[in-house]
């Protein structure tokens, strides 16, 4: 049932099956607002709350996140630290609801190479959820996509030496086997790129850039992206029909 307000033109019987974001912008959002970037980050989880609860609401089937790049690392111990007690935070207060509303949460990214507290954490979400078959949640934490790429390839070799790998062995390998590829792409902050984030999914991906800074994005953004994707014609490589 469609609870979440329509502030957009969309078709709902033509809904993006896999919406993917960027979110970006939380250290500029700080900046403006003259608050420490920590608080940006968290205010940002707001904007993750009610962005998923909109997507389960409108009938999306996976909506992935990208929380958490194995470069964002390199950032300051501070506002790593903000962003990994941010981890512990959102399941605390968000895994139960989340539950309830049927969502499953598959972690996109190398958990083992977390401090031990947010591994457990992400670990119990997805045992917790396994079962689930409402919206397919994919929250990337420690995640790159060249990684994930050569993770593939890497176990393919170990299982199967001497053979030719296709396509096929690698995307059923990937963080997100089993998925549809993302058919809109959202990054907020008004930037063009990909930082490392399902290269080998987003080959025929739609992409959507805003500036809206991520802890600014709401439903209204995000029905404006999907009214922008509706009026796309895509064409996967080849013609389109007349």
């Amino acid at each position: 049932v469609m609870t979440a307000p329509l502030y957009a033109e969309i078709d709902l019987n033509r809904l993006p099956r896999h919406v993917a974001i960027i979110m970006d912008g939380n250290g500029r959002w700080a900046k403006q607002h003259k608050v420490k970037v920590a608080l940006g980050h968290r205010t940002g989880t707001e904007t993750l709350r009610e962005i998923i609860r909109s997507s389960s609401d409108i009938g999306i089937e996976a909506l992935s996140l990208y929380a958490f790049s194995t470069e964002n690392w390199a950032r300051p111990t501070a506002e790593v630290e903000a962003l990994m007690q941010l981890i512990l935070d959102f399941f605390a207060s968000e895994i139960d609801e989340l539950d309830e509303k049927n969502v499953r949460i598959t972690i996109l990214g190398d958990k083992d190479a977390l401090p031990p507290r947010q591994r457990d954490v992400l670990r119990e979400a997805e045992r917790r959820t396994l079962e689930n078959t409402g919206l397919r949640l994919n929250i990337a934490i420690n995640y790159g996509g060249r990684a994930e790429i050569t993770n593939a390839v890497n176990a393919f070799i170990r299982e199967n030496p001497g053979k030719k790998i296709t396509e096929q062995d690698i995307a059923c390998r990937l963080y997100t086997a089993g998925q549809p590829d993302p058919d809109l792409i959202i990054r907020t902050g008004g930037e063009m790129r990909l930082s490392n984030f399902m290269m080998w999914q987003s080959a025929y991906s739609e992409y959507y850039s805003t500036p809206v800074l991520w802890p600014d994005f709401g439903e209204a953004d995000l029905q404006e992206a999907i009214a922008a994707y509706q009026l796309r014609t895509r064409k996967f490589g080849g013609t389109v029909k007349k």
